[in-house]
């Protein structure tokens, strides 16, 4: 078995900037390349709420093309403060230290990425208008569930329910490894 390919340089950066400030609560690498991925098939502007210390950003920036440019807000000013110093030399990335719902007026977005870690701000009634038809939304850090309704920590897990049903969206949940799945939701 051979290792796995190297990170690119901008994810190596925010993972560096990431354990300078004590932060390790981010984007795994799984999830990562699925992010750089998608953000590979899109235009216009992307975003993310809960930039951290940048390194699901960077993972966006590492697959981003054409021209598209990448807006990400961070409540934590300090953790926004950390990331902004991986693209400060990036015109098409901006980090902001603020909360979400600052880039309200900054959309549409043809993706966005959520922090599936705080569900009461990530409703699909939260966030439908802020995605472009065609849009993609990409939710991160499920435990895989292989039932209907589907449980997580003996509760029926509302969130992905939501996101699964919501006829606005085609959504599918996706294994990035054995313990982490990401739900990828496209808007009709």
């Amino acid at each position: 078995m051979s290792a796995p390919p190297d990170l690119p340089p901008i994810v190596s950066r925010a993972f560096d900037v990431s354990r300078k400030a004590g932060y390790v609560s981010f984007c795994r690498n799984e999830t990562g390349r699925l992010l750089a991925t998608l953000a590979a098939t899109r235009g216009g502007t992307l975003a993310e709420f809960g930039t951290g210390c940048g390194v699901g950003t960077a993972w966006l920036r590492s697959g981003v093309r054409n021209g598209a440019r990448i807006l990400t807000a961070e409540l934590d000013a300090r953790l926004a403060k950390a990331a902004a110093t991986i693209f400060e030399d990036d015109p098409q990335v901006e980090v902001l230290a603020a909360d979400w719902s600052t880039l309200r007026d900054k959309g549409p977005y043809s993706l966005l990425f959520l922090d599936a870690g705080t569900p009461s701000e990530v409703g699909v009634d939260s966030v439908v208008d802020l995605v472009e038809p065609g849009g993609i939304v990409v939710l991160d850090d499920f435990v895989p569930c292989e039932q209907w309704p589907p449980i997580t920590g003996g509760r029926v897990d509302t969130l992905r329910e939501q996101w699964l049903t919501d006829e606005r969206f085609t959504t599918v949940e996706v294994m990035v490894a054995p313990d982490a799945s990401t739900l990828i939701s496209v808007r009709r």
